[in-house]
């Protein structure tokens, strides 16, 4: 039996997830989040064999996260489910530690499919993502400059083009606000962006956010 805990911030999601995990006789449900936070918790206090995280959650998103449920040492696996269409996201979710990464237009049975895999000891990418991972890795001296930033600094970025504030970057990440601004700058000088409509042109280019 697969133990699992859900974490999305959109409650209609968390329930359609759970639905569907109540048709399969080998997966059960033991928690759900509506926050990083939250999950992070739960993965202590229940020690799931896989933890199911929105990417995109209001406090801790998917990097940070993982990064914090795999420091646990607990041997949760953990499968990032997001909008979004972008290697670079699963690029730094595989390095935090995650085994998986996947869309949320997938079919269920991908899903299902992804979180056996993932139970049993392997990983599992879209293969649209990992098409791009492929390529982006064969290329020749072509760089992506999303590649200069930090980790720190791609989740200031993507704040930033949402049209966070400083002081609501600084409470989301638990940082300074005086950190922020450090960020911000270097945000500015490592991709040559003047100001924030240049930050939020940047991340629709580059798939970090909808464009609206």
């Amino acid at each position: 039996m697969i133990h699992m805990i859900i974490a999305d911030d959109h409650e209609l999601v968390r329930a359609g997830l759970c639905r569907l995990m109540e048709t399969e006789p080998d997966i059960t449900v033991v928690g759900q989040a509506g926050c990083g936070r939250h999950a992070v918790a739960l993965c202590r206090e229940l020690k799931p064999d896989l933890a199911l995280l929105d990417f995109a959650m209001p406090d801790l998103d998917g990097i940070e996260a993982t990064r914090q449920i795999v420091a646990e040492k607990l041997g949760i696996r953990v499968l990032i489910l997001t909008m979004h269409d972008n290697e670079e996201y699963a690029i730094r979710l595989i390095q935090a530690g995650a085994s998986g990464f996947i869309l949320k237009g997938t079919s269920p049975d991908e899903l299902l499919t992804a979180i056996r895999r993932i139970a049993s000891g392997k990983t599992y990418i879209t293969p649209s993502i990992m098409e791009a991972m492929t390529f982006r890795t064969f290329q020749d001296g072509a760089e992506n400059p999303l590649g200069q930033l930090s980790d720190r600094e791609l989740q200031v970025l993507i704040r930033l083009a949402r049209g966070r504030i400083n002081k609501e970057i600084s409470d989301e990440l638990c940082i300074s606000v005086s950190t922020v601004e450090t960020y911000r700058k270097r945000i500015f000088d490592k991709l040559g962006l003047r100001n924030l409509s240049d930050i939020t042109r940047f991340a629709i280019r580059y798939g970090l956010i909808d464009k609206y």
